[in-house]
């Protein structure tokens, strides 16, 4: 199952590397665009949890990785919950089809 990592930059400036154990995250956000705080929470905890029950479909339990990466990301939105998140880069980057 091919994994992804994303970079985002939050309201204060600091940047979160996020893991997920799918490109499912592609379908959610996208790079170089701009998120309000609830939203971007909203749209990544879609992703994540998508690609949580993709690791149970294919190995019978859900991915902890991705539990633990919305954990920080949760965490870190509660602390900042104005402003906008940039979605930075994703690697690997998404296909053009």
């Amino acid at each position: 199952m091919p994994e992804l990592r994303f970079t985002t930059r939050w309201p204060d400036g600091h940047t979160l590397e996020t893991y997920s154990p799918s490109l499912v995250v592609h379908d959610h956000l996208e790079v170089g665009r701009s998120y309000a705080v609830a939203e971007f929470v909203e749209r990544a905890e879609a992703a994540l949890t998508e690609a949580s029950e993709r690791v149970r479909a294919r190995w019978g339990r859900p991915c902890t990785a991705a539990r633990a990466s919305l954990e920080t990301i949760h965490l870190v939105a509660e602390q900042q919950r104005e402003g906008l998140v940039v979605v930075e880069s994703m690697d690997p980057p998404a296909v053009e089809s």
